[in-house]
């Protein structure tokens, strides 16, 4: 039996993991030993040594190891070069990568004249997979950082449409989210398990309590 670690990542606090839990039981249900599961909410832009949990994963990585994610833009938005350094980074630890929106497992089994229910998960291990993942990584890193580029760039010209109309009022703070923060930091609750326990990034934590501190002072 293969083993799993499955990372989930979406951008904002905002932002629900819920959709990908069900990665979770669709890999054990392959045959696969899910050994953790790794969640944060933080830009796939950033590299990969600055997202907490994305670097745990591979510091925790075992050789022949499967890391699963829901698509290629949960591990990396990154221009190629930089998506490229993170799943050489993986590959050093001797694991490999599944994607399941493109990689999926009834397809593959389907094509190679198997029941997706006797799917024998030793195909992830064969040169024939690797090689399509080569291809396939080339490809799908460069189109993840296009499509995160397309969209910035959209946004930015939304942006600036709204100013022209004097619509713009800039992103609204979440009022309870923001008094949820300070009264668990009030309480002596620490910046990680406060951002466990409301289920945000401890950046946000450090941000909100930075600012209410500051306000004291005046």
């Amino acid at each position: 039996m293969l083993t799993a670690r499955i990372y989930m990542r979406v951008s904002t606090d905002q932002q629900d993991l819920q959709r990908q839990e069900k990665l979770i039981e669709d890999t054990r249900t392959k045959g696969f030993y899910v050994a953790a599961v790794y969640r944060e909410k933080i830009s796939g832009v950033t590299e990969w040594e600055q997202r907490p949990e994305l670097y745990r994963l591979i510091g925790d990585l075992q050789p022949n190891d499967i890391v699963v994610a829901e698509s290629i833009d949960r591990l990396t938005r990154l221009e190629p070069k930089k998506a490229l350094e993170l799943i050489d980074a993986i590959r050093a630890k001797g694991a490999k990568i599944q994607v399941p929106e493109v990689f999926d497992f009834e397809t593959i089994s389907k094509d190679l004249g198997h029941s997706s229910e006797n799917f024998d998960p030793g195909f992830l291990m064969s040169d024939l997979f690797i090689a399509m993942q080569n291809m396939f990584f080339k490809l799908a890193v460069s189109i993840a950082h296009d499509d995160y580029r397309k969209r910035k760039i959209r946004q930015h010209q939304g942006i600036e449409l709204a100013k022209q109309q004097g619509r713009y009022r800039g992103r609204q703070p979440n009022v309870e989210l923001h008094k949820s923060i300070i009264q668990h930091r009030k309480n002596g609750i620490s910046i990680t398990k406060t951002a466990k326990a409301l289920n945000v990034s401890e950046s946000t934590v450090q941000r909100v309590w930075r600012k209410f501190k500051d306000n004291q002072k005046y």
